[in-house]
């Protein structure tokens, strides 16, 4: 194999990982953008009232944040462990499109806001209108799952962190005969007291 044969993959790997991390972060951004905008909006008296996409549902924005902390688990973990990042993040892409559909054409929060604001219960909106922003999140949420597929396809070959970053392993002190080899021991960072 040539040098050009074994960069190859170790090109695409990287490449996909990047990929993967671009869609990580561009789902959350949309998501969280969007679940701070409002979602639907109406009239309680002559009083406008809205509700953004966070208190319709909290969903999209909890599994944007999961998806974010998956991304960072992916460096952490190896083989089995990367899976389970993966369909973690697949599965946390596929809630937040769905809880963005379903919050697409909900009412009840904004009705709770108009009760809120006549500060009467059984206050109801009118004239309600939707905003795009449902979608956005709906769009964020299956880019998401698109970085999941890409960690559970490729996961297996992108590189994990080193060595330098697993708790360092305890080693045995040498035996000590003077209490010169006891300093010497503590220079070389040995604790000669451990047993």
């Amino acid at each position: 194999m040539t040098a050009e044969q074994t960069s190859a993959p170790a090109t695409s790997s990287r490449r996909t990982l990047g990929v993967m991390l671009l869609l990580t972060v561009l789902s959350a951004v949309l998501v969280l953008t969007a679940a701070g905008r409002p979602w639907a909006e109406g009239r309680v008296g002559t009083l406008d009232v809205s509700v953004t996409g966070g208190k319709i549902s909290e969903l999209p924005g909890g599994l944007a944040l999961v998806g974010l902390a998956a991304a960072v688990a992916v460096f952490a973990v190896r083989g089995v462990g990367r899976l389970a990042v993966g369909a973690l993040t697949l599965l946390a892409g596929l809630g937040a499109a769905v809880a963005a559909a379903a919050g697409a054409g909900d009412t009840a929060a904004l009705d709770t806001e108009a009760a809120r604001k006549l500060a009467l219960s059984g206050s109801t909106a009118t004239e309600v209108s939707h905003t795009g922003w449902p979608w956005v999140a709906l769009v964020g949420g299956v880019l998401l799952a698109l970085a999941g597929l890409l960690t559970l396809r490729y996961g297996r070959g992108w590189p994990a962190m080193g060595s330098r970053y697993e708790a360092p392993t305890r080693k045995a002190p040498a035996k000590s005969d003077t209490p010169g080899d006891l300093w010497k021991a503590l220079d070389r960072g040995e604790d000669p007291t451990a047993v």
